[in-house]
């Protein structure tokens, strides 16, 4: 017993100082490694089937967070549109505000009138606001309408391309007067009893003429489309694309003119009206 003792020190000995049996000591490990993995994979199979399912709960709720981000983002984006649209809508319409002589009143709209015969709109401005009868009503692009019934709060508007609508105009290019009906389609309107010889030519931007004391001058309202002539009429059929975006815009301006001018108007407006209603008076 004392001399495997010996023997034991002295190899451990020998080993230390030497590494004589560090090969041995190698192979030794790398035979006996398998058994110790052997022995740890439950464990080890344990931790990795419990990371497991931490990663797949994590990436569960790291899906549901995307998809309710990415809803919110895309209504977020929605708005964005819808209000750069917005924006774009009433820059246009201040850049036409500018542009007039006259005092206006920015009013949005609110409502459609439900009757499949006339085309009539509700905005949100009426007496409160200082609205009135009559008053022109334009879009970014030109004449929209007049007013032709006031409440407290809200006002009804009349399209021009109601069937029932007319107002006097004027060809910018060379002055020639005439009156612009409405057809009962929001793309087209009709210079009504146009001559043959008269110089109207397609492209013509046709404005209001001022006459009437009902709208004032210079207003864009369309321009002409096509000339028709008849070898048995003696009238031209012209037809007008309306300037104003009668089936899209949703803010308009109400003009405002000089109390002296409507003063001044009145009378021969009523009389108008009384008569053939040239200012469009046919609410």
């Amino acid at each position: 017993m004392f001399g495997l003792a010996l023997l034991s020190a002295t190899s451990i000995a020998i080993d230390t100082s030497s590494r004589l049996f560090e090969p041995v000591r190698s192979q030794l490990a790398t035979m006996i490694s398998p058994v110790y993995m052997l022995a740890e994979s439950p464990y080890m199979l344990m931790r990795s089937s419990g990371d497991f399912w931490r990663s797949h709960e994590q990436l569960r709720a790291d899906n549901q967070f995307l998809k309710r981000r990415m809803l919110e983002l895309s209504e977020m984006s929605q708005q964005f549109i819808s209000l750069r649209a917005e924006n774009d809508r009433l820059r246009a319409l201040l850049g036409s505000r500018g542009r007039q002589p006259y005092e206006v009143l920015i009013a949005e709209l609110v409502g459609l009138v439900p009757d499949p015969a006339t085309f009539q709109v509700v905005i949100d401005k009426g007496a409160r606001q200082g609205v009135r009868m009559g008053q022109a009503v334009l879009d970014a692009d030109g004449l929209y309408g007049q007013i032709v019934e006031v409440g407290q709060y809200s006002s009804r508007v009349l399209l021009i391309s109601d069937a029932s609508h007319a107002v006097p105009v004027q060809v910018s290019r060379n002055g020639v007067r005439a009156i612009a009906g409405g057809t009962g389609s929001l793309s087209t309107l009709l210079l009504e009893n146009v001559p043959v010889s008269t110089d109207i030519a397609e492209g013509d931007l046709v404005e209001t003429s001022g006459l009437g004391g009902r709208f004032p001058p210079g207003y864009p309202v369309g321009r002409v489309e096509s000339v028709v002539i008849e070898a048995t009429s003696q009238f031209a059929e012209v037809q007008v694309a309306p300037s104003a975006a009668l089936d899209r815009s949703r803010h308009v301006l109400i003009v405002f003119r000089p109390e002296h001018l409507d003063d001044e108007s009145s009378d021969e407006t009523a009389a108008g009206a009384s008569a053939s209603d040239p200012a469009g008076v046919t609410p």
